[in-house]
């Protein structure tokens, strides 16, 4: 299909950050993301095909190209079913090491180069390790995908593989891509769009300065990662005090993280904080087509964080919560937008860290199988990232930390791994509650020294 014949279309303002940082490191796969699902059991290979692939023809983001307009500098794309991933069946029964052999394979696929220009910005692929076990590849650009996405292309499949076993209906296909840039479209020139501008111009002229950076210096090579599973007690305990507090335990996640952070995160000198600026994301999916539509569509919000240390913690975390539920009510309005209305010029963004992320995400359930889930990668990292991830009721709960080296030494990094995991602990001990946020620090620290 020529280039002529396809209905070419604007970049969302999600793309657009992302164009810009391909175009100051053409090279390099930054914002590659990719993940693969671990299915074993009594698989039907024939079945299980078919529904990858009709899942993944029903995501239009995954074939969609990009060009150039004639001045040569603004980008626009188009869906061209020429650039749909084809599903590739990689058999590696006889290898000495199927599962070490896949690893390798996958991720020299994450770290070659992608260019937005020329090439398919998706890989599907479905490796088999045995009769009973098989890996299904999911790599994608973060242009066109973020991490709910990802789980309604999942989900999606499962729904699939389920009807092409017989056991079940096929379920409706995914919304079209282009209607929900019709309905952006709308919301940008609708009065909620002018009001949720004000709010977001009131909310700023009132917090913290944000950390501004330039899209053009170079990213670290070295990220330090942690990752550990967390106690079933521990989700006990989570979704106990979030019972407690009327409160979802994602969004309790996040104050809690934040309280850890205001104390303990690269704090110079003696004098104390009154603010830090927590960088929060959100689905901004829910009342819009993109509810059910594999896009990247994920905001991400500075939630402005204070700790009045005479609070106690129940008083800490209704204030928090009450404001971080705030923040998602003008959700929809983009952090592209909000830069732009605060000045930031092309080529720079504001600095994402620290950044709590909370990901409450059943896995697809494929009939007959045991499914897992295993991150490759989620792009770049920020300064300081948190991580949890678990199912939508808090089981199977899991903890990742990722940081700079350059702003967070090792040796700082693993004192965090140590430290937040304890901090979680202590906050949600019965009892916690009634404390003041001053005498549960330094409960926590003496604690804390006293075990260390």
């Amino acid at each position: 299909m020529s280039e002529n014949t396809l209905n070419w279309m604007p970049l969302t303002l999600p793309q657009l950050d992302f164009w810009e940082e391909f175009a100051c490191h053409p090279d390099e796969p930054l914002s590659t993301v990719a993940h693969y699902i671990d299915i074993r059991g009594a698989i039907d290979e024939q079945a299980l095909s078919q529904a990858v692939e009709q899942a993944v023809r029903e995501t239009d983001v995954l074939s969609l190209r990009f060009r150039l307009r004639e001045d040569g500098h603004t980008p626009e794309q188009a869906r061209d079913p020429q650039r749909l991933p084809q599903l590739q069946l990689i058999d590696l029964q006889s290898s000495a090491n199927p599962e070490q052999e896949a690893k390798a394979l996958m991720q020299a696929d994450v770290d070659a180069p992608l260019n937005l220009l020329n090439q398919p910005l998706s890989a599907q692929w479905l490796i088999k390790l045995d009769a009973t076990r098989y890996l299904w590849y999911i790599r994608a650009h973060h242009i066109v995908m973020d991490g709910f996405g990802m789980t309604l292309l999942e989900q999606r499949c499962a729904t699939l593989y389920s009807h092409f076993l017989g056991k079940g209906e096929a379920g409706a296909p995914f919304n079209a891509f282009a209607s929900f840039l019709d309905e952006e479209q709308s919301y940008r020139s609708s009065r909620r769009f002018e009001q949720d501008k004000a709010f977001w111009q009131d909310y700023l002229a009132s917090s913290s300065d944000l950390t501004v950076l330039n899209k053009e210096d170079d990213y670290g090579d070295e990220t330090l990662h942690f990752s550990c599973e967390l106690s079933p007690a521990l989700s006990g305990q989570l979704k106990a005090v979030a019972g407690e507090l009327k409160m979802g335990w994602p969004d309790l996640l996040v104050n809690l993280s934040g309280l850890y952070l205001f104390r303990f995160l690269g704090q110079p000198g003696d004098q104390p904080r009154t603010a830090i600026p927590l960088w929060v994301p959100f689905m901004s999916r829910w009342g819009s087509v993109g509810a059910y539509m594999p896009a990247l569509l994920v905001n991400i919000l500075p939630l402005h964080v204070t700790v009045n240390p005479d609070d106690t913690l129940a008083q800490y975390l209704t204030t928090s919560g009450k404001s971080l539920r705030q923040l998602y009510s003008r959700g929809r309005y983009r952090i592209e937008q909000i830069a732009a209305d605060q000045g930031l010029t092309a080529n720079s963004r504001y600095f994402f860290s620290p950044f709590v992320n909370v990901l409450p995400f059943d896995p697809p359930e494929f009939e007959g199988c045991e499914v897992k889930h295993q991150v490759i990668t989620s792009g770049p990292a920020d300064g300081f990232n948190i991580t949890f991830r678990g199912r939508t009721n808090a089981d199977a709960l899991t903890l990742s930390l990722d940081a700079d080296p350059l702003a967070h030494p090792r040796e700082e990094f693993e004192q965090h791994q140590r430290r937040l995991l304890q901090f979680l602990e202590a906050v949600l001990t019965p009892g916690s509650l009634q404390l003041p946020i001053n005498a549960l620090y330094q409960r926590f620290e003496r604690d804390s020294a006293s075990t260390s």
